[in-house]
């Protein structure tokens, strides 16, 4: 078992990529396949890595350079930018687009795991939403997500974990798996993204448990498996070997070696 940071993210991402658009419900699915890549949710996880630690001032200027320039090295990746996004990211002077869209949420969990208290956390979070989702819906997904990462790592309860993303920002997360997944289809807004996918991670008993939870809701299966990877590997503090090998492998030596800089600064 290998002790990570962000690879929780990446991890759920690469297993989720081929569901994304071919959604399956059969919690047994084949948690490796070679069709599996990363895409543009690693791409920018490794961006918002990569700002947290060349920044200065964490200031939003410097986020978009480093999404830029990231996005703009992996153009194509599997699965593709979204089209409001893909406009930004290829044009400077187009700002924020008011999105309350996942992709927030599914590139925040570098944030989760490099400050020292919830403020700092929820304050970068927004940030990171920011400069693309500055909907309120696309600030609060990104800082629910941060904010169960941090308090994951904290080594809190579940139970502190969903008492506080439900006051603190009105998700229900008193469902269970089963009650959702007969139902739930492809959906791409934090509102009905986060939730299910924080869920997941509460409902689970190990990394992998959970990442079979999340994908085989037959939602955004990358995006859904980037926020439970990252929660689930900050609380049970462990990815097995198997799946941290097989998804690094995946990744062009420049992107690992983001991760790699990023665990020897932030692994505790």
């Amino acid at each position: 078992m290998k002790n990570v940071t962000i690879m929780g993210a990446i991890v759920g991402d690469t297993i989720g990529s081929i569901y994304e658009f071919d959604s399956i419900k059969d919690y047994h699915f084949p948690i490796l396949d070679e069709r599996m890549e990363f895409t543009d949710d690693s791409i920018m996880t490794i961006a918002v890595a990569d700002w947290i630690l060349n920044s200065k001032f964490l200031h939003h200027k410097e986020l978009s350079t480093s999404m830029r320039y990231w996005g703009n090295k992996y153009r194509y990746p599997m699965g593709g930018y979204g089209g409001m996004f893909t406009a930004w990211l290829y044009r400077e002077e187009i700002e924020a687009y008011n999105s309350w869209g996942n992709g927030s949420a599914m590139r925040v969990s570098p944030v989760g795991f490099a400050f020292e208290t919830l403020e700092e956390t929820l304050r970068v979070a927004k940030i990171s939403a920011e400069v693309t989702h500055n909907h309120p819906e696309g600030i609060k997904g990104a800082q629910a997500v941060a904010a169960a990462i941090f308090m994951a790592r904290k080594r809190m309860s579940k139970e502190d974990i969903r008492e506080f993303i439900t006051k603190e920002f009105e998700y229900n997360l008193n469902c269970s798996y089963d009650e959702i997944r007969e139902t739930y289809q492809f959906e791409d807004s934090c509102q009905e993204t986060v939730p299910q996918a924080l869920i997941a991670f509460l409902d689970s008993t190990d990394y992998e448990d959970a990442i079979r939870l999340t994908v085989s809701m037959g939602g955004d299966a990358d995006t859904m498996g980037a926020i439970t990877g990252a929660v689930s590997a900050a609380f049970y503090n462990e990815i097995p070997d198997y799946l941290y090998d097989f998804a690094m492998s995946k990744m062009p030596n420049d992107l690992r070696n983001v991760v790699e800089l990023f665990n020897q600064k932030y692994l505790k």
